[in-house]
């Protein structure tokens, strides 16, 4: 015997009780605790209103698992070569004849050579993509329809492009100032604080977009208020490395010494800075989990750091050089030289990359930017004839979450979504190296006591304070200028008296001290004369 399916089969009964079992499993996950017992209540009004509201908790729990039972496996997806083939040998033409259509789309050609090399930037969806060519051209697409939102020509150089919070806004750094964009292409603001940028990141979560300049200035700048946050004079040199860590919302710059320096909003001074290669840094990534960065240097070496334990030797060194690096939602690190693109795989769950595939461009196309799309297995690669995309089988992440990032999302969810992202922006006091910490309390610290001077200072403050109080006019003798100069002078005095008898104090406690320590000197000498008059004796 055994259950009927959709599909006309019949599905065994001890396969059934297989699942059923599992889906109980996983329904306890869900549920809030163990089930209310209502059956001691009298009011049958509250019981009732109980019952519903435990009824609709099992059934969420149970919608819940069913989700989680049927969701795409996160793990796979990837090519797998059979007896002597190699990963890195299959060609995307092969690739493409093997995949859906929809899939097949996604791999394409942008050839405008007179407007090139191109930067590019996805949304947090992956919805859409904002390109932006070196001549001034900017345009937003619509990746899930393949069509083209908006183009403008802003007649200058731009350096790089970066949404903000949603496709509705997005910021170019272009040759004086950095500007930001509407998705019609109607320009918002000039941020001339900024001055001439290299480098754009928005850190979603806080809704700050930091830049950097060509003297090395580092700017925070509220999207919100419109405010500046914060504006530091990084020290090292000009540099046009800068990632954003996703998982603590620390900037990271990459400096033409060989270091990094990490910076959050809040402080003047670098919070950490590590020398990494010998040479000029080129590139820089972090994992989505924000404990693995690669960097690259000129001394073409591509290098993985665990930010967790930062010790004298990196994680793996691989060989070759690096001019754009960028990990994948699953964990792959796609690097970039000249008119090459190398994709590496931790195949091993050890932090240790290996060739995984390779994708070479048409020669003499120069590979400006590489960055995946999220919940997309594709490689967006920007370069000087334009913009390619590619199939990377395994990079993007199969199962979304609707509540963090949706793909499909229509405009009255995009509004919802940003009502509430709004709702829950963070601070940048929440930015830090280890944001474990916040909500942890801090170790009560002894008070450090105030010097004379500030003693002195703070008693004329008080002073300063009680001179302009006049005192009451009071009754026809009682009123003298004698008797306003004493009562002044008595105003005076008692707000002098609490720093004198704490003075007095500190100065009693002092003598007593001293006492102590005359003591227990002449006690031992007082001893030591003593046995000498005994031994005379």
């Amino acid at each position: 015997m055994g259950v009927k399916q959709d599909d006309g089969s019949i599905m065994p009964t001890s396969e059934q009780e297989k699942i059923s079992d599992e889906l109980d499993i996983r329904v306890k996950k869900f549920l809030r605790g163990e089930k209310t017992n209502l059956e001691g209540l009298q009011d049958k009004k509250l019981k009732g209103q109980l019952a519903v509201r435990e009824e609709l908790f099992g059934k969420s729990a149970q919608a819940a698992a069913k989700a989680e039972k049927w969701l795409l496996p996160s793990e796979g997806g990837y090519l797998e070569a059979e007896g002597i083939e190699k990963t890195w040998r299959i060609k995307q033409e092969s690739i493409a004849r093997e995949v859906d259509i929809l899939s097949a789309r996604s791999q394409y050609d942008i050839v405008l050579p007179d407007l090139g090399p191109y930067t590019l930037d996805f949304t947090s969806n992956g919805r859409y993509m904002a390109a932006g060519g070196r001549k001034g051209h900017l345009a937003i697409l619509d990746m899930k329809n393949m069509s083209l939102v908006k183009e403008i020509q802003v007649r200058e150089t731009v350096r790089d492009v970066v949404f903000l919070h949603n496709e509705l806004f997005f910021a170019a750094a272009q040759k004086k100032y950095p500007y930001i964009y509407n998705r019609d292409g109607t320009e918002l603001h000039c941020l001339k604080e900024h001055g001439a940028v290299l480098r754009l990141q928005f850190l979603k979560n806080h809704f700050l977009l930091a830049s950097i300049n060509k003297s090395g200035q580092l700017r925070y700048q509220d999207v919100t208020m419109g405010g500046m946050v914060a504006n530091y004079r990084t020290g090292l040199g000009r540099t046009d490395v800068m990632q954003v860590n996703p998982y603590n919302g620390v900037v990271a710059l990459g400096h033409s010494l060989g270091t990094v320096s990490m910076w959050k909003p809040t402080s003047s001074t670098a919070l950490l800075k590590r020398l990494c290669h010998k040479g000029p840094i080129t590139a820089m990534a972090f994992h989505p989990n924000g404990h693995l960065m690669a960097t690259a240097g000129k001394e073409k070496k591509i290098m993985l750091w665990d930010l967790r334990n930062l010790k004298d030797e990196p994680l793996q060194t691989l060989p070759g050089n690096a001019d754009t690096l960028d990990f994948s939602q699953k964990g792959l690190l796609a690097r970039s030289t000249s008119s090459f693109v190398q994709i590496l795989r931790d195949s091993s769950g050890t932090q240790n990359y290996n060739n995984y595939m390779t994708h070479k461009i048409i020669k003499g196309y120069q590979v400006e930017k590489v960055l995946f799309r999220p919940y997309e297995d594709v490689l967006g690669i920007g370069h000087s004839m334009g913009w390619s995309s590619i199939l990377i089988p395994g990079s993007g992440e199969p199962n979304f979450d609707s509540w963090v990032a949706n793909p499909f999302e229509t405009s009255k969810q995009r509004r919802e979504r940003e009502v509430h992202s709004l709702l829950d922006k963070l601070p940048p006091e929440t930015i830090m190296l280890n944001p474990t910490k916040i909500g942890t309390v801090k170790p009560q610290r002894r008070k450090e006591k105030k010097t004379k001077v500030e003693k002195e200072a703070d008693m004329e403050a008080a002073v300063e304070a009680v001179k302009g109080i006049e005192p009451k006019k009071k009754t026809k003798g009682r009123n003298k200028p004698s008797k306003r100069t004493k009562k002044k002078q008595e105003i005076v005095a008692n707000a002098k008296r609490p720093f004198l008898e704490q003075q007095k104090k500190e100065e009693e406690q002092v003598a007593r001290k001293k006492q102590k320590v005359i003591e227990q000197v002449e006690l031992p000498t007082s001893l030591q004369r003593f046995s000498r008059k005994k031994s005379a004796t």
